[in-house]
């Protein structure tokens, strides 16, 4: 069993339980009247598309074998769970920062602040940015069966961050644009 088999599954337990607890203190969302429906019908498109992706023999047998391998060297692992551990600390610093403002991906909240300091200062979205990250170390650290978490995740990520950028523009149509000029979306200096 490989030496860090056990602390990125405690680094992702500690991320869920942090998330939970952390978001009964935010702001109160606004919804219009179709938001849970655009919400649903995104999450439910990516279901059927991963259905039919381990259907197809190739593809399951290269999952099945994912599954079943873990990195055999150990600064594979050691790799893994460095850039888990940012990641997460990374997204839990940002979600610290933001404070009660933080919500589910693309929603509204009664009495926005734009928040521009701390991690914001790095890169517009650093709760994505960081989530990434250690999604990244769980395929190099632990197993493979990350990747298509990964992979799904990152046009999930970019979507939601355009969505959220869309409506950060209508709620600050003053700050956000240079906000928006002076920082990137996901990584510095990059993207």
């Amino acid at each position: 069993m490989p030496i860090f088999h056990w602390i990125i599954p405690a680094l992702w337990l500690v991320f869920i339980v942090y998330w939970g607890v952390s978001a009964l203190n935010a702001k109160r969302s606004i919804r219009d009247a179709g938001w849970w429906w655009r919400h649903l019908a995104i999450r439910l498109a990516i279901a059927p598309l991963i259905i039919i992706a381990v259907q197809i023999p190739g593809i399951r047998h290269a999952l099945q074998a994912a599954l079943s391998q873990h990195p055999s060297s150990m600064l594979a692992q050691a790799t893994g769970v460095l850039l888990t551990g940012l990641g997460i600390g990374f997204a839990i610093a940002a979600r610290v920062y933001i404070g009660r403002n933080w919500g589910m991906p693309m929603s509204r909240k009664e009495d926005p602040e734009l928040v521009t300091g701390g991690p914001y200062a790095f890169v517009r979205h650093p709760i994505y940015t960081g989530i990434l990250v250690a999604l990244l170390g769980s395929v190099i650290g632990y197993s493979l069966m990350w990747l298509p978490v990964l992979l799904l995740s990152v046009p999930y990520f970019i979507y939601c961050a355009r969505r959220e950028e869309a409506l950060m523009c209508e709620q600050f149509p003053a700050q956000y644009p240079a906000y928006k000029r002076r920082t990137k979306m996901l990584l510095p200096f990059l993207l």
